[in-house]
C-alpha cells in the first residue's frame, strides 16, 4: 500500500500526487516509470512516469490526466487514501551525458515525463532548448518549473492562448535550420506529435529520443502487451525502453495498438460515470430519509 501525501490539481483534470513509496524514490532515476493498480481485484494496470523523486520524504510525484476509468478512480483517491498496488521504478533511464544543445519538446501531458529529463539534461551542463505545447492556456502543466531550468524556452498553444499559436514542430523545424545545429532532440507527447517530431529532424540527421507510453500489464516483458516495431524489429517497451530512436519507430502500428481496446475502454468509462450518478442519487435519497 502507498499512502498519498499530497494531492492538487494542476490543471483541468490533470493531477499531481505525492505518494509514499521509500524504495521507489531512493532509486528511481530519469525517465523511468511506476505500474500501478487502483482496484486491486479488477482494475487495469497503467504506467505513470515518475516526475519527481523526495528521497528526504520517502516520496515519488506523479502526474496525470483523468481521461479514462481508472485515471478517473485515481482522481477520486485523496490524501491519505491509498494506492493498492504499485511497482517501479521500471524501465531503463534515461541516457544522460554532456552532448551541447539539446532541444527538449513537450506535448500536452508529456510535459510531465519530459521534466525530469529535461532538468538532468540541464544539470549535466548541456544547452537547453524547451519547446513546450499545449491545446489552451488551461491545459498547461509545470510552465514554471520548465523555465526554470530551460537556457531557451518556447511556449506554443493551438489556440493561441499563451504563447505562439502553432504546433511544437514549428519551433523545432526552426531550431534546427539554426547554425549550429542541436546534437540532440528528445520529444514525449501524444504519439502523433512524437511521430511528426522525427520527422521534422530526420532530414537533419540529428539524433531524436522519444518515450513510449505503449499498454502494459506485467512490466516484465512477458505479457507482449507493449510491444512496439522499431527499426523492423519487435522491442517491449517496458524492458526494452520507454525510450528509443523516433526515426526507427513505427508510430502508425503504435497508434493502431493504442486504440485496439478503445470500445471497451469508453463502456468502461460510461459505466464508471453511470455508477457515479448512482451512487449519488442513492447517497442523496439516504440523506433525506
Amino acid at each position: 500500500m502507498n499512502p498519498i501525501a499530497f494531492k492538487e490539481e494542476i490543471a483541468e483534470e490533470v493531477f499531481m500526487l505525492r505518494v509514499h513509496a521509500p524504495m521507489i524514490a531512493r532509486e528511481r532515476r530519469p525517465g523511468q516509470f511506476v505500474i500501478l493498480q487502483v482496484d486491486p481485484v479488477h482494475g487495469e494496470r497503467i504506467p505513470l512516469t515518475i516526475v519527481d523523486a523526495d528521497r528526504k520524504e520517502s516520496t515519488i510525484t506523479l502526474i496525470f490526466e483523468a481521461v479514462g476509468k481508472t485515471t478517473h478512480l485515481l482522481a477520486d483517491l485523496q490524501v491519505g487514501d491509498s494506492i493498492p498496488n504499485m511497482v517501479g521504478p521500471l524501465g531503463n533511464p534515461t541516457d544522460i551525458s554532456k552532448v551541447g544543445t539539446v532541444v527538449c519538446v513537450g506535448g500536452g501531458i508529456g510535459v510531465a515525463a519530459l521534466y525530469p529529463i529535461a532538468k538532468a539534461i540541464h544539470e549535466a551542463g548541456n544547452r537547453t532548448v524547451t519547446i513546450v505545447g499545449a491545446r489552451a492556456r488551461d491545459l498547461l502543466i509545470l510552465e514554471r518549473e520548465m523555465r526554470g531550468i530551460s537556457d531557451e524556452f518556447i511556449l506554443c498553444t493551438d489556440d493561441g492562448s499563451a504563447g505562439r499559436k502553432a504546433l511544437v514542430t514549428e519551433p523545432l523545424q526552426e531550431a534546427c535550420d539554426r547554425e549550429p545545429r542541436p546534437d540532440q532532440v528528445i520529444a514525449i507527447g501524444p504519439p502523433v506529435m512524437m511521430k511528426f517530431c522525427a520527422e521534422t529532424t530526420r532530414p537533419y540527421r540529428i539524433p531524436t529520443v522519444v518515450s513510449l507510453n505503449a499498454i502494459m500489464i506485467d512490466g516484465t516483458g512477458l505479457c507482449g502487451g507493449c510491444r512496439v516495431t522499431v527499426g523492423g524489429q519487435t522491442r517491449f517497451t517496458c524492458v526494452d525502453g520507454p525510450e528509443f530512436d523516433g526515426h526507427l519507430v513505427d508510430f502508425d502500428n503504435l497508434m493502431q495498438r493504442l486504440g485496439a481496446h478503445r470500445e471497451q475502454e469508453e463502456e468502461a468509462h460510461r459505466q464508471y460515470h453511470a455508477d457515479a450518478v448512482t451512487h449519488g442519487r442513492a447517497e442523496r435519497q439516504t440523506r433525506a430519509a
